[in-house]
């Protein structure tokens, strides 16, 4: 493969990757605001979360371009054959360890994004780029990890182990509440809000209604209602534990869970952090015991945000259909993949043969 020198100044080649892929051909001045317009909604094409993986995956390229000596531009897919397997071997200085199959995967989507942004096509199924990463798939691949699931008995435990007394636990329990009987994402989670079209990052708002809430979001395949039916105690209904949160909190308007402070009395106009999702369920998980025949540290990681939409999607005893269409999936095998021993020895396949 030829090389070409690299560049003095490579950040030079790095445009932003946030620039719509349009015509870099001179406009009239006139159009200036409507081409940062143009520019703002090719920014909200994806997520905030999709965005700066592609900058720090393009970042990472770049760097291991400028290392090797290699230009980034144009597009090669030698380069990026090279890129992926040293990526693979675990030879990209920085990395700890070779990257998984699913970052290298997303590593080579966000470098056909990038590309694509400016206006040059990366080819990804010429033979120097599909070959090598069905090379790493058939060595490297092994299964998904996924997250432990929350059952009912386990989040009726978490919950006990939340302050009853202050504005942190009334909102960590309406939180866990919610994700758990949505099937919510994380960014679903904190992305609410009180109402419509009260703040410019909200991904939704709930209505509390005679019956439960009706939930409007803003996912990953468009816009979705989530219905979230009353619960047969108010010691676990989500609706009586949002409606606690709201009251007390004295919140009417703008971000749904905000941040608390002040010992837990306080509570503050910021919108929480998708993370914070992930911290309340590890630590409420481990502090109520979950999966105790494990290690504190095997524990930690296995639970997370999606925990919460696992659990549903697991425990209800409901035809399949309708915990599909309230996680949001397009697909009824994705639904499946978030039920963590539903089905499990249910039919049992030995017995029924004769032995």
């Amino acid at each position: 493969m030829e090389m070409g020198r690299a560049p003095e100044e490579p950040q030079a080649l790095v445009p932003s990757p946030f620039l719509p892929a349009v015509s870099n051909a001179p406009h009239p001045t006139h159009l200036d605001a409507l081409a940062g317009r143009a520019r703002d909604y090719a920014e909200a094409a994806s997520s905030a979360n999709t965005r700066r993986a592609y900058a720090a995956d393009w970042k990472h390229f770049a760097g291991w371009c400028r290392r090797q000596g290699i230009e980034m531009l144009p597009p090669d897919p030698q380069v990026v054959g090279l890129y992926i397997a040293a990526c693979a071997s675990g030879a990209v200085t920085g990395d700890k360890k070779p990257n998984t199959v699913s970052t290298i995967e997303r590593r080579l989507s966000s470098l056909s994004w990038n590309y694509a942004q400016r206006g040059l096509p990366l080819d990804r199924k010429d033979r120097h780029i599909a070959t090598v990463m069905a090379g790493i798939r058939n060595r490297h691949a092994a299964p998904a990890r996924q997250k432990e699931a929350i059952l009912p008995e386990d989040l009726i435990a978490m919950l006990e182990t939340l302050d009853r007394g202050n504005l942190r636990g009334l909102r960590d329990r309406a939180m866990l509440l919610l994700g758990f009987a949505g099937g919510l994402r994380r960014s679903e989670i904190v992305g609410l809000d009180c109402g419509r079209d009260q703040t410019e990052d909200g991904r939704g708002w709930v209505e509390i209604l005679e019956k439960g809430l009706l939930v409007t979001l803003r996912g990953k395949t468009g816009w979705r209602e989530v219905e979230i039916g009353r619960g047969s105690s108010d010691a676990t209904c989500p609706v009586v534990a949002l409606q606690a949160w709201m009251k007390f909190a004295r919140i009417a308007h703008g971000p749904l869970f905000r941040r608390v402070t002040g010992q837990g009395k306080k509570v503050g106009g910021d919108r929480l952090n998708s993370q914070e999702v992930t911290r309340l369920v590890k630590r409420a998980a481990l502090a109520a015991g979950v999966r105790g025949d494990l290690s504190e540290s095997e524990r930690s990681q296995k639970f997370a945000g999606h925990s919460l939409r696992a659990g549903l999607a697991s425990s209800a005893e409901v035809d399949e259909r309708y915990v599909q269409k309230q996680l949001g999936h397009a697909s009824v095998e994705m639904t499946r993949r978030y039920q963590r021993r539903r089905d499990r020895f249910r039919i049992n396949l030995t017995k029924a043969a004769g032995l």
